[in-house]
């Protein structure tokens, strides 16, 4: 096949570099610009933009696909069809029509469910079972059009969107390959809209840990959060990002510390108590909670404070 890959982070491309490896003609490549990243706040390329430029593939960073010139250049390739994974911008109908094929984007959820910017966070957050990779035609809605190919995976308990985006991104490269090789025959399954849910963009307030939810609730937010934004809490002039806790029995009034001696740093909840295991203060570095008290003095019977509930 003639392709034209857009996306833009390592899951995106993951999936090009498995398009590659089956040996499919990658004609253009299309990535997000170059973003400010790191503490310099140095602009860099993307992940996608980084193996297209090693692998000496065609690539552009276009702002929009909106105008005629970027919709031209696309019909100047001739392409077959055109695979979309986490890229950042919106594909218009004339983009969409484009390629013979139409365009396929490797989504990270098991559709309807969690359409739009977030699904892997969304699907930890709600204590989802299971989750997974759709191949989809594109349509002009969001995340609407008919599924080719549906994967399964399940979310283990210690799951974090960090580690299952990995999964989620190795899944996808299967699946995408597997559709490729399969187009001419695969049938398309709409999707029921009745059963429709929608993740939307995780905001960095979201991060702020409210301690009146269960224990259950608030390790799933820790572990969505991770890598980004980071669950945040704060007591008095001391802030903390929260990177790893495990549910724990316990209780007190919620964001009370009911123990913080013999290396265990243990926070009560509306139901339960969380144990902190790996904890950050803003400009250091990630401390296991046992290395973070020799250096931190924390009083039992303190109480973190509760974000605005949502």
């Amino acid at each position: 096949m003639r392709v034209v890959f857009a996306g833009t982070p390592p899951f995106a491309a993951t999936a090009l570099e498995a398009i590659l490896a089956a040996g499919h003609d990658v004609a253009l490549v299309l990535t997000q610009p170059d973003r400010p990243a790191g503490r310099g706040l140095r602009a860099s390329p993307s992940a996608v933009a980084a193996l297209a430029a090693k692998r000496g593939i065609p690539l552009e960073k276009p702002l929009t696909l909106r105008d005629p010139a970027s919709q031209d250049g696309l019909r100047r390739v001739h392409p077959d069809v055109m695979v979309v994974a986490a890229y950042g911008l919106i594909l218009p109908a004339s983009v969409l029509d484009i390629p013979r094929w139409g365009c396929l984007n490797i989504h990270a959820s098991l559709l309807p469910r969690w359409r739009g910017a977030a699904p892997v966070q969304r699907a930890i957050l709600a204590g989802d079972a299971e989750t997974g990779i759709c191949i989809m035609r594109m349509a002009e809605g969001l995340d609407t059009g008919p599924v080719l190919l549906e994967s399964r995976l399940p979310i283990g308990p210690a799951e974090t969107s960090g580690s299952l985006t990995e999964r989620l991104a190795s899944l996808g490269a299967q699946a995408v390959v597997e559709v490729l090789s399969r187009i001419e025959s695969l049938e398309a399954r709409p999707q029921d809209d009745s059963r429709a849910t929608y993740a939307q963009k995780i905001r960095k307030a979201e991060a702020r840990l409210d301690w009146r939810r269960s224990n259950a609730q608030i390790d799933r937010a820790i572990r969505a959060f991770n890598p980004f934004p980071g669950a945040e809490t704060r007591l008095g002039d001391l802030a903390l990002k929260i990177w790893r806790a495990q549910a724990v029995s316990g209780e007190g009034t919620p964001g009370e510390i009911v123990q913080c001696d013999e290396g265990r740093l243990v926070v009560a909840c509306g139901s339960g108590a969380m144990e902190l295991l790996e904890v950050q203060k803003p400009g250091g570095k990630r401390l296991a909670a046992g290395d973070f008290l020799r250096g931190t003095h924390l009083v039992r019977g303190a109480v973190f404070e509760s974000a605005e509930a949502s």
